[in-house]
């Protein structure tokens, strides 16, 4: 029985870097042996080895086979599928081996090694007839597919880095309806280390906030919508999530101007008082944003955006989501059924959340159990719930002040 660490052996197939055989989901997979590229405890072996292959995304591909599924189930017909960026060509062979109703993939790598090692991958599987791969740049083949009867239904965008460079070609590539997934794993400028970068790349500037990771997921939205209007097409989101060091999200793109104005109406600015933690949003212009004081304590207040203002989950994809995480048994079982439950409920929440435990220590107060925030704030009227995005937080429509005070009450409580 094959398993991680078993060394490769096909026959034909004789690669110049170490290899190993791993079984991922229903696949079984030669990547390249990490522990040989790691010179250092520090060296992200990942980068170093000559094919990417990054053990730790996992999860992100079992809810991208769960996410196109779903997809295909709900425009019920046969799908294609573009893998823009191949690497070891583990994500392109999972969609063609354990996906129902997949016409065909086509994966593609600028690395001719990597391009080997996929079809190498996809001759293991059995996939020939289903996979091709091409030795070529990814925005090379999303154009040489941008006209009618050539273009996707799934594009999917998982570099190592930003996806911005690949997006105007993935929505030229896709279909109306076609669904465009797409990883973002450079997390310093999308959490605010780096707000020049972010603003040059994504077109907002971003906040250094405890609730950055869902600001990382409205940014990187928001850039998509910005790129998709450019094309007279607007985006419906189906799905997003944050997950270790990365953001990711899926949203279908729709053709036509009226679409387009939909989208950018989704538009605007999160504002973010640093001594009261006040936040709000607002659907103005910047010189209007760049010029408020915060109305719970009058300070000056800073802000993020533009950015993506919308729904970021859409529930009832996401519900059929967990009905179909149900019929596959993948490693990370347990903690997609989780996630799903969370995100479902938090699919039309209040944008932003409060970390409990930051806001006690910053209140020098003890930490309650969230869920008993949550029951709290609910009993006084008001949305909560909890949030995939930090364990300890609570999304809410509660006031900062208003939040500040029930903590404080909470704290003479026995628990």
């Amino acid at each position: 029985m094959l398993g991680e660490g078993v060394e490769m052996s096909t026959g034909a197939y004789q690669p110049d870097f170490p290899t190993e055989m791993v079984k991922e989901g229903n696949v079984r997979i030669i990547i390249p042996r990490l522990k040989a590229f790691a010179k250092s405890p520090s060296d992200y072996a990942p980068s170093r080895a000559p094919v990417f292959y990054n053990p730790v995304m996992e999860l992100n591909r079992d809810l991208a086979v769960l996410a196109v599924q779903t997809y295909q189930r709900t425009v019920a017909h046969e799908i294609t599928i573009c893998e823009a960026l191949a690497g070891c060509g583990v994500m392109g062979v999972r969609f063609g081996a354990e996906i129902e109703g997949v016409k065909g993939v086509i994966m593609s790598d600028i690395n001719e090694r990597a391009a080997e090692l996929s079809r190498e991958n996809v001759r293991l599987n059995g996939l020939v007839e289903k996979v091709w791969v091409e030795h070529d740049d990814a925005n090379f083949v999303l154009s040489a597919h941008n006209a009618p009867y050539r273009r996707f239904d799934v594009v999917n965008i998982d570099p190592f880095g930003s996806p911005v460079p690949y997006v105007d070609s993935a929505i030229r590539a896709l279909r109306n309806n076609g669904l465009l997934a797409l990883t973002a794993t450079d997390m310093a400028p999308l959490c605010g280390v780096h707000p020049k970068a972010c603003t040059r790349k994504y077109g907002g500037r971003p906040l250094r906030t405890e609730y950055c990771h869902e600001l990382a997921v409205r940014l990187l939205i928001g850039s998509l919508a910005t790129a998709a209007a450019r094309h007279d097409m607007g985006i419906a989101v189906a799905f997003s999530h944050s997950s270790n060091h990365y953001v990711r999200s899926y949203a279908r793109v729709q053709y036509g101007a009226k679409k387009a104005d939909e989208s950018v109406s989704n538009m605007g600015y999160v504002l973010h008082c640093y001594d009261c933690l006040h936040r709000e949003t607002r659907k103005k212009a910047f010189a209007d944003v760049d010029s408020g004081k915060c109305p719970e304590c009058s300070s000056r207040l800073s802000f993020a955006g533009p950015l993506w203002l919308g729904e970021i989950v859409d529930g009832q994809f996401v519900g059929n989501m967990e009905e179909e995480a149900s019929k596959h048994a993948l490693r990370f079982g347990r903690k997609i059924a989780h996630m799903m439950a969370l995100m479902r409920n938090e699919s039309n929440a209040p944008v932003s959340y409060y970390s409990i435990d930051r806001l006690c220590s910053k209140l020098h107060l003890p930490v309650p159990p969230v869920k008993l925030v949550v029951d709290s704030l609910k009993n006084e009227g008001f949305t909560a719930c909890l949030t995939h995005f930090d364990p300890n937080a609570v999304k809410s429509d509660v006031p900062a002040m208003r939040i500040r005070g029930l903590l404080q009450a909470m704290a003479g409580q026995n628990w």
